[in-house]
């Protein structure tokens, strides 16, 4: 009895289960967006497992565990004891942007007389006040009911912690699962196509994450020296602002420029406007040193493409999906990008990759020359270690199949 299923109904099928999984894409967007967060979690922190693994008699099992509890350790016990210090510190800067849309409020009731001339900017004072009344004000006791009103993120979050330690331990199951799925012959350049892929995401992710710890700590220290009121939560917002490439850090430069305006500083015995001078020559010279020095170092190896397409899209994910959507947009379009091209030499009837090809969008040494020979060696260093994982999971898969 045959009972292959005829070509066309299996075009139908395919189409239809496409259109479904569209169809939940679409709307189970939160949890799909949940996922997304847990997935990449857990990518992120999976070397430390596979370090564990191999430095230690503990089994993949035991290393999850252990990793993933003193990430939770880290995750509530970081937050806990810094959320009283940001929270001070944010209320300490509307408090400032208060103070100075007052200001701006005075100076623009009267006319300002300019070389005989009267000028009237009474309409714009009025647009202020409107604008603290009904923005500016409310925001201390919002940011309040904000930190209160949390129990759809608290259940998001379990969402999350959860589905962390599932891709931590059954991560290897589930990639081979997916594999699997393909016809046994595209099997083998479907491992080389998640390899590419891996590579891309590990080298932007954790380049941008370094990147932006780096230059929350440099920014808060320096402004911790001036003397800067609310030195802790400018530092951290300019680490975040990090991942906005250019426009981030300037506004980041704003704000502390303008808290200098106001305040000046605690120990510098100049007026508010000099203050502002020495943030202003500080930022220029650390996000040249960024620019020129520490951007090329940590991303190095990270994506590489056209900088004005990243800012667009950048911008465009930010508009839509916010924080997350800045994050991942870069490396989503590479990941298309390398999906496109084994798409267009297979259809082309061309090998599904050029012998030697390097990995598109990884920097290549020629492109990072001036980061010097220790630069070089990591990067050599970082290439045995991602063989070396890839070996260690496919003997894990073989290790659990042999016990089941």
């Amino acid at each position: 009895m045959n009972n292959k299923w005829s070509t066309s109904f299996r075009y139908l099928t395919g189409i239809l289960a496409f259109a479904a999984f569209l169809a939940f894409l679409f709307y189970a967007h939160q949890a799909v967006n949940a996922l997304v967060i847990a997935g990449f979690t857990a990518y992120l922190i999976n070397p430390a497992v596979i370090f564990l693994v191999e430095r230690t008699h503990m089994t993949r099992t035991q290393a999850v565990n252990f990793v993933y509890i003193s990430g939770l350790v880290l995750l509530v016990g970081i937050p806990a004891s810094l959320t009283p210090l940001l929270l001070d510190e944010a209320q300490l800067i509307i408090q400032d942007l208060l103070a100075l849309t007052d200001q701006l409020q005075q100076t623009f009731s009267q006319p300002l007389v300019f070389a005989g001339y009267a000028f009237h900017f009474e309409q714009l004072g009025a647009s202020l006040n409107q604008l603290e009344t009904t923005v500016l004000s409310p925001l201390p006791e919002e940011l309040l009911q904000l930190l209160e009103s949390t129990s759809v993120g608290v259940l998001w979050f379990l969402v999350i912690i959860v589905s962390v330690h599932l891709f931590l331990s059954h991560w290897p199951r589930i990639r081979e699962w997916l594999i699997n799925l393909a016809p046994p012959v595209y099997q083998g350049e479907l491992h080389e196509l998640y390899r590419r892929i891996r590579q891309v995401w590990m080298a932007y992710l954790r380049g941008q994450i370094v990147l932006m710890f780096i230059v929350g700590i440099a920014f808060t220290i320096a402004w911790g020296i001036i003397g800067i009121p609310g030195a802790l939560a400018l530092g951290v917002i300019a680490g975040f602002l990090t991942l906005v490439p250019d426009v981030g850090p300037f506004l980041a430069y704003l704000l502390a420029v303008g808290v200098a305006l106001l305040e000046g500083s605690n120990w510098i015995p100049l007026s508010n406007f000099w203050v502002a001078g020495i943030v202003t020559i500080t930022y220029l010279v650390l996000i040249n040193l960024k620019g020129l020095w520490l951007r090329p170092y940590v991303m190095g190896r990270s994506v590489h493409m056209n900088e004005a397409l990243v800012f667009i899209a950048i911008m465009i994910a930010t508009i839509l999906e916010g924080f997350m959507g800045a994050l991942l947009v870069v490396p989503l379009l590479a990941t298309v990008a390398v999906i496109g091209e084994y798409l267009r030499r297979k259809v082309l009837g061309l090998p599904a990759f050029e012998e030697g090809d390097r990995v598109q969008f990884i920097g290549s040494e020629e492109a990072i020359k001036g980061t010097g020979r220790k630069f070089k060696k990591e990067i050599e260093k970082q290439e045995v270690i991602q063989e070396q994982e890839a070996i260690d999971e496919q003997e894990t898969i073989e290790e659990q199949e042999g016990t089941i």
